[in-house]
């Protein structure tokens, strides 16, 4: 005879439990984090792609230092502020079909990054196009 005993495995409820167990919400977290990193690096970046500040000292003794922009860091830079662009509308993406409750909380911080890179992006074209 075969056993005719179901087992029921228990369904937790998605809406009831923390959303710190999810695994979208975790997910999302990541990538969020990953943005900001890469948004970090971008920084690292731009401070060896800018020209460099020649002090008074430095022009009274003839130390000449870089006047223009590093071409190849530069192009890493768009590349890195770009990709920091994708991220955050990723993320916002996610979070927008996610957060649909009144309890449920937007965040900011993937919009921070959005608008700062995005206006870096345009700073940086206006930067260029202006040479």
């Amino acid at each position: 005879m075969k056993n005719t005993k179901q087992t029921v495995k228990p369904v937790q409820n998605r809406r009831k439990s923390p959303r710190e167990n999810d695994r979208f919400f975790q997910c999302m977290v990541f990538i969020n984090v990953l943005g900001w990193f890469t948004f970090l690096g971008a920084l690292l970046v731009f401070h060896d792609a800018r020209p460099e500040f020649v002090s008074g000292v430095q022009a009274f003794w003839g130390i000449e230092g870089r006047q223009e922009w590093s071409q190849t860091l530069t192009m890493y830079l768009f590349g890195l502020l770009s990709l920091c662009v994708l991220i955050s509308v990723v993320v916002l993406i996610m979070k927008r079909r996610r957060n649909r409750r009144d309890k449920d909380h937007f965040g900011i911080n993937g919009l921070v990054l959005m608008l700062t890179a995005a206006s870096s992006l345009i700073i940086l074209y206006f930067q260029f196009t202006a040479s």
